[in-house]
């Protein structure tokens, strides 16, 4: 029973056996976001009559076929997209076999650069989490323009109200599905390891949750003048003023076609990897000096946010794939040259090489995949620990107790790619390795052993624990690496150190 009515779920495995899960897909936290809703804040779903089926996953944000990607993210049609799937393996009331207080909560956030990504992923079920006493709840949110372009006339961030409304579901409707609401931790991974930062540096999503962890987070942070740009760069192209009346005189298909030309235009001869580099994510959360009133470091370097621990990491390889089909015409330019077209000057650009020798042995597409990660990824990671440092100091300052901090490194290569590649991790974090798409990505054999313990690192801090390694504190500090082996390197992200500014 929520709040808004009563949802029916399916049982996985026979009702209180080991193991056995409950899904309630697809339960609406908002009104669908068309009509004169379209381009507005969310409003919190009406109640219903009688029992709603919650059997399938609800109409996804992302439209159609997205294209290859290494995780599978289906696209669910219907104009319901704002909707959460709860997996549970103690349905009812808080206490009803949960325990007196409710299990642990994971609330998941997934990625696809805040344009795509889809909650309906196999590979985001959280059966393997009830199996180990976690209530798992997967969130929808707007994409796109549609979430995060600027429009005069409606608020900025649609896709972080949506994340904030989400949670507040949570808050209140978690305990009818056997978890705890004062034991939520937010989760995801690229744009969504991205959002569950932004959330820990807003002032308005205090206590929303109490844990964060963070995989290959992908912050955008874009500023006011640029998200302007990219609206008068779409009204143009659609022959209308970029405010309210004039996006919703458009079709939403029309919306995405703009979105997609505007994008392909300001890249021009760019490819993804050079345009990252140089401009960071198109699309996101906008600083907007409002609900994000600065950008995610600057929050949390001024103590917001403190008081939660924090995980994050990154994978050795996340962007190595996107060079890797020019290495035979990049195997006759300079590392240096390369570098220099990519936006990295002296002396930086000679600190970074030292600090990276090993990669170039691999050659000049290595290295340049390995710079992008670092740029995109791991340099972002470094400022990130750093301010949470500085904002451990204000915290203490002002009497708060401030919470520790713990970076990891997932560096298992595939046998697929060779590499370490974005995405790599999150069937092993999931322990889902024998789902069906797992072996393009993994090969026929991964390595089980590794996704058990990462996933049980993962459990262990959703229900409360630290990590067994030691805080991510200080400029070489130690990270938890994910590997052949399970060890703790010292001075983890030292090749990304150059890049950082800290």
């Amino acid at each position: 029973m929520t709040r808004a009515g009563a949802v029916r779920g399916r049982w996985r495995g026979e009702p209180g056996a080991p193991g056995a899960s409950a899904a309630f897909l697809g339960i609406p936290f908002a009104e669908p976001p068309v009509g004169e809703l379209r381009f507005a804040p969310p409003e919190p779903a009406r109640p219903w009559e009688g029992v709603r089926d919650a059997l399938e996953h609800g109409p996804t944000p992302q439209r159609g076929d997205p294209g290859a990607t290494i995780i599978p993210e289906p696209s669910v049609p219907g104009e319901a997209t704002l909707n959460v799937d709860v997996f549970t393996p103690a349905p009812g009331p808080a206490g009803a076999g949960a325990g007196a207080e409710g299990l642990p909560v994971l609330v998941w956030f997934h990625g696809g650069g805040y344009v795509a990504g889809s909650p309906a992923s196999p590979w985001y079920d959280g059966r393997t989490f009830n199996r180990d006493g976690v209530v798992t709840v997967n969130v929808s949110y707007r994409l796109g323009f549609d979430g995060f372009g600027w429009i005069e006339g409606a608020p900025a961030n649609r896709g972080v109200l949506d994340w904030l409304l989400a949670l507040e579901w949570v808050r209140d409707n978690v305990a009818a599905f056997g978890g705890d609401p004062g034991r939520v931790t937010v989760a995801g991974q690229s744009a969504g390891g991205g959002a569950v930062l932004t959330l820990l540096g807003m002032p308005r999503a205090r206590g929303l949750f109490h844990r964060v962890w963070a995989a290959s987070p992908a912050v955008a942070d874009v500023s006011r003048d640029r998200a302007k740009a990219l609206a008068r760069r779409i009204g143009e192209l659609g022959g209308i003023r970029p405010d309210l009346d004039g996006l919703r005189s458009l079709s939403e298909e029309r919306v995405r076609q703009l979105q997609r030309e505007a994008l392909r235009a300001a890249r021009g001869t760019r490819g993804g990897g050079a345009q990252l580099v140089a401009d960071g994510l198109p699309i996101g959360p906008v600083v907007d000096g409002d609900l994000l009133p600065a950008t995610t470091t600057s929050s949390l370097a001024s103590g917001v946010g403190a008081s939660v621990p924090l995980v994050l990491g990154t994978t050795d390889d996340e962007f190595s794939a996107a060079f890797r089909a020019a290495a035979g015409r990049l195997r006759w330019v300079p590392r240096k040259s390369a570098l220099k077209r990519l936006g990295l000057a002296e002396p930086r650009r000679s600190a970074w090489l030292e600090a990276n020798r090993g990669e170039g042995l691999h050659g000049t597409a290595a290295v340049l995949g390995r710079y992008v990660s670092d740029h995109v990824f791991r340099a972002p990671l470094v400022r990130t620990v750093a301010a949470r440092e500085l904002g451990a100091t204000v915290a203490a300052t002002d009497g708060a107790a401030p919470a520790a901090t713990w970076a990891y490194r997932f560096s298992w290569r595939s046998p697929v790619s060779g590499a370490a590649v974005h995405c790599l991790d999150v069937p092993f974090l999931f322990d889902v390795l024998p789902e069906g798409h797992v072996p393009a990505v993994a090969g026929v054999r991964p390595p089980q052993g590794l996704a058990d313990r990462l996933h049980a690192d993962v459990v262990a801090f959703v229900r409360g624990a630290d990590p067994a390694w030691p805080t991510a504190a200080g400029e070489a500090f130690p990270a938890r690496l994910y590997g052949s082996t399970i060890a703790t390197m010292p001075d983890a992200y030292a090749s990304a150190r150059p890049l950082a500014g800290v």
